[in-house]
C-alpha cells in the first residue's frame, strides 16, 4: 500500500491555509489529484482583539501518491532523458526525483521534491538549460521526440507566458505592419507560440534562426508571401 504524504500549513484563514498546503503537495507529488485530497483542521486561527494575538489556521493535508502509469521509460530516448535530469539535478544539489511520460512526439521528465525551486532556477533559467541539454543528448543518440523537463507546473505556467506574449506580438504586429520577433524558444516553446496564433485573421508566425536561437517571428499577413 502506497504512504500517504502528509503536509503541515498555516495561514490567515482556514481557506488560505489550505491552499499553502496544496501549492506544497504539488511539489511533492507528481501528478496530484486535488479532489483526492484529504484535509484536518487542527484550529481555525483567531485574530484576537484589536489585532493582537494572532494565531494562524492550521491545517493537516494528505494526498496518497498515484501509481506511475510508466514505471520503466519505453525507449532509449526516455531513460536517456530521465538520466540527464537525474545526474545534473544531483551535480547541483536538488534533492528532487524524476518520472517520466512518453508520447508519440515528446518525453516529460517530471521532477518533484523539496529542491524544485532550486531545479527552477532564477526565471526557470536552470531548468530551461537542463532541457536543453537533455535534448542536444538526445538528438546526439539519434532520437527525435522532444524532451520537456517539467517542475511543479512550470510548464503550465510558462505556456499561459508564451500565450499572452503572442497575443501581444500579434496585436503590435497588426498595429504597425511590421514583423514581430520574440526571444529565442525551444521547439516545444516555438510549438506553443505558433499554436496560439495559427487561426490569427491577422498574423501569420514562422521561425527563424539556428538552434539554440532560433526564434519565432510574428508577421502581418500582408507581408506575409
Amino acid at each position: 500500500m502506497t504512504t500517504p504524504v502528509v503536509v503541515e500549513a498555516t495561514g490567515e484563514t482556514v481557506g488560505e491555509a489550505k491552499w499553502a498546503a496544496l501549492r506544497e503537495l504539488e511539489q511533492r507529488v507528481p501528478g496530484l489529484d486535488r479532489e483526492s485530497v484529504e484535509f484536518q483542521v487542527v484550529s481555525e486561527g483567531e485574530r484576537g482583539l484589536l489585532g493582537v494575538g494572532f494565531t494562524p489556521a492550521h491545517v493537516i493535508a494528505s494526498a496518497v501518491p498515484p501509481v506511475a502509469a510508466e514505471p520503466v521509460a519505453a525507449s532509449g530516448a526516455a531513460a536517456t532523458a530521465r538520466e540527464v535530469v537525474e545526474r545534473v539535478a544531483a551535480a547541483i544539489g536538488a534533492d528532487v526525483s524524476a518520472s517520466v511520460v512518453e508520447s508519440e512526439t515528446a518525453v516529460t521528465v517530471t521532477c518533484a521534491g523539496p529542491d524544485v525551486a532550486l531545479f527552477i532556477g532564477k526565471h526557470g533559467q536552470t531548468i530551461d538549460a537542463i532541457q536543453y541539454l537533455a535534448n542536444a543528448i538526445v538528438r546526439s543518440e539519434g532520437g527525435e521526440s522532444d524532451i520537456v523537463v517539467d517542475a511543479a507546473g512550470y510548464r503550465a505556467r510558462r505556456a499561459a507566458s508564451l500565450e499572452t506574449t503572442a497575443r501581444r506580438a500579434a496585436q503590435r504586429a497588426s498595429a504597425t505592419g511590421r514583423r514581430v520577433p520574440l526571444e529565442p524558444m525551444t521547439p516545444v516553446e516555438r510549438k506553443i507560440v505558433h499554436e496560439s496564433l495559427k487561426d490569427d485573421p491577422e498574423v501569420e508566425t514562422l521561425s527563424e534562426g539556428s538552434e539554440p536561437n532560433r526564434r519565432v517571428v510574428v508577421v502581418p499577413r500582408n507581408l506575409a508571401g
